[in-house]
C-alpha cells in the first residue's frame, strides 16, 4: 500500500466536510436572520405591554420559534393579500409608505426590485452574459437585468441592455452597468451554473463533470 502523507489526508478531509460545514453556515445564517425579526417585533411588544413580559421571556427561550413564527406569518401574508380584501389593504399600505419622505424612496426601490425578481414577471436574471469589465479586454461573467429606459435611454443612439455584474465570491454584492448591445455576448449556461461559476471562481467550470468525492477514488496527489 503506497504511504500517504498528512497532507493529503487532510485535503481528503477537508473536501469531505468543507461544502457541508459552509451549507450548514448558510443556513444559520438565515435562521439567524429570521430568529432576528421574531425577537425584535417580541421586544417592541414587550415594550408596549408591560403585562406580557413574562410571556415574552419564556417565548425568548423556545429554540426555533422565531423562525417557524416568521415562516407562517410569511405564508398567511401571502393568503391575506390574495383576496380582494388583501389587495385593497395592501394598496393602501402602498400608498401610506408613499407619502414618508425618505421612507418613500427606499420603499418604492426595493418593492419594484422584489416584484421584478420574484413575480416571475420581466426577464432580471434571466439570462448569462459574457462581458468585458472593468476593462477592455478582460472578461468576467453579468446577468441580464433589463434594458435603459426613460431619460436615460434618449441620450443613446444605440441599443443598450442593463447588466448585473456580482463580486466574487459574494454575488450578492456588484455592479450595476449600462453596455451597448452589440459589446455583450449571451451565453448558453443557466443562471445556476454562472452563479457556481463565479461563487467558486472559475474552479467550477460548467458542461464538466463534477469531481469525485473522497470515497469515489484514490487519495489526492502531492503537489
Amino acid at each position: 500500500m503506497k504511504h500517504r502523507s498528512f497532507k493529503q489526508y487532510f485535503i481528503t478531509g477537508l473536501l469531505v466536510w468543507l461544502p457541508l460545514a459552509i451549507t450548514v453556515w448558510v443556513l444559520m445564517w438565515l435562521v439567524g436572520l429570521l430568529d432576528a425579526v421574531f425577537l425584535a417585533v417580541l421586544h417592541a411588544a414587550d415594550t408596549l405591554i408591560p403585562g406580557i413580559h413574562v410571556s415574552a421571556e419564556y417565548l425568548r427561550g423556545v429554540p426555533g420559534l422565531g423562525v417557524a413564527i416568521v415562516a407562517v406569518f410569511i405564508f398567511l401574508t401571502g393568503v391575506f393579500v390574495a383576496n380582494m380584501f388583501g389587495q385593497w389593504w395592501l394598496r393602501s399600505w402602498h400608498g401610506l409608505m408613499n407619502r414618508i419622505p425618505v421612507v418613500r424612496t427606499i420603499y418604492t426601490s426595493v418593492r419594484q426590485v422584489a416584484d421584478t425578481l420574484f413575480s416571475g414577471s420581466g426577464n432580471a436574471f434571466s439570462k448569462a452574459l459574457l462581458v468585458q469589465y472593468p476593462r477592455h479586454g478582460s472578461w468576467t461573467i453579468a446577468f441580464l437585468t433589463g434594458t435603459p429606459g426613460g431619460e436615460v435611454a434618449s441620450h443613446f443612439d444605440q441599443p443598450l441592455v442593463s447588466v448585473y455584474v456580482p463580486t466574487t465570491p459574494n454575488p450578492t454584492s456588484g455592479f450595476f452597468l449600462m453596455m451597448p448591445k452589440a459589446d455583450v455576448i449571451e451565453l448558453d449556461m443557466s443562471v445556476d451554473d454562472a452563479l457556481k461559476y463565479i461563487i467558486s471562481m472559475g474552479v467550477v467550470v460548467p458542461g464538466t463533470p463534477a469531481p469525485a468525492s473522497a470515497n469515489d477514488g484514490p487519495l489526492p496527489k502531492s503537489v
